[in-house]
């Protein structure tokens, strides 16, 4: 019989029907949580294999994925289950569904359905595992040990107390609405911003907003463009007063041009009256100020130097432009 190597020694078990096993001797199985106001991991190392983990991302539920150390899932469908404990035989194991493996070091992410029936499955002592084949076609099974889980999965939650409403994909792009026809930001609107301002200052890599304005088209072309500009306004005003700087606000404006829905009913032209809330992220680059060359040393005239006339005095700088006045805002309430 051929000895295996010591790696496979040390590191997996050989199954008749799986070839490969890795999973952790379970007196040294842990399960470990980390996180953050953006996101949460309940982990647990693997001997030999990597990491499995269920990630909480804010405003989302968890899903589970696995981190190989190196390439030993092939590409295709695996198999995510939630394996009966061994002390309870009368039980089957609970096929979760297919996880298409990727590419990348997570190659392997389950939806937030399949992670949610497993860690059920792990409260009530079941195992996780990924029944898959390694790159050269050999079946292969990861496995982690459901022992201590409970322990973690409570860590697990009170960590997600502390996370965002939201995450960046999910706040990246809004809309606040105008349903009444006016041009304040109402109770809801308000609302929205909140939660937008909320995520900015947790992540102040975001520091560009675009607002874009739009109307229905109730009015004439100038009182609907005039009626866009003056929610983009309001909304910009809004997020001053809450800390924004102006520099990172660019405000839009474009009437009826361009609307969601038809304007054929009522419950569309509300729709249409609104203002678009784009966040991005703008690299800011750290201005380096220029070192002044060293004065060159004078040398001493061999004679003395006559002396030198008065320097004339240099003329007065020029006024600074005054600011341009803005628009007037026409009286009227807009109508689109």
């Amino acid at each position: 019989m051929r000895q295996p190597s010591l790696l496979l020694l040390t590191l997996c078990a050989s199954l008749p029907a799986w070839g490969l096993t890795f999973q952790t001797r379970m007196e040294s199985a842990q399960w470990t949580v980390a996180g953050d106001q953006f996101e949460c991991r309940l982990s647990q190392s693997v001997a030999g294999f990597g990491l499995g983990e269920f990630v909480w991302r804010a405003g989302e539920q968890p899903t589970f994925r696995l981190k190989p150390q190196t390439g030993w899932l092939g590409s295709g469908s695996a198999t995510l289950l939630a394996a009966a404990p061994p002390w309870r035989p009368g039980q089957g194991d609970l096929n979760l569904g297919a996880v298409q493996v990727g590419s990348g070091d997570v190659p392997f992410n389950s939806t937030q359905q399949q992670a949610g029936r497993l860690l059920g499955g792990l409260l009530e002592g079941r195992a996780p595992e990924v029944r898959h084949r390694t790159r050269t076609g050999e079946n292969l099974l990861v496995r982690l040990m459901p022992t201590r889980f409970a322990d973690g999965y409570t860590k697990f939650q009170d960590c997600s107390t502390k996370m965002l409403p939201v995450n960046f994909d999910q706040v990246r792009q809004s809309q606040v609405g105008f349903p009444d026809g006016g041009t304040e930001v109402d109770p809801l609107g308000r609302a929205k911003l909140d939660i937008i301002l909320q995520y900015m200052k947790a992540d102040p890599t975001v520091n560009r907003i675009e607002l874009d304005g739009h109307s229905d088209n109730s009015g004439n072309r100038l009182a609907n463009r005039e009626a866009s500009r003056r929610r983009a306004i309001a909304v910009m005003e809004y997020l001053k007063a809450n800390g924004v700087a102006e520099s990172q606000i660019t405000v839009r404006f474009y009437g009826e041009r361009y609307p969601l829905v038809k304007n054929n009913s009522a419950a569309n032209r509300a729709k249409n009256r609104r203002v678009t809330v784009n966040l991005s992220r703008e690299a800011v680059v750290e201005q380096v100020p220029a070192e002044a060359p060293p004065a060159p040393a004078a040398a001493a005239p061999s004679t003395p130097a006559p002396a030198a006339s008065a320097p004339a005095q240099g003329a007065p700088a020029a006024p600074s432009a005054s600011a341009a006045n803005p628009p007037s805002t026409p009286p009227t309430t807009p109508k689109g």
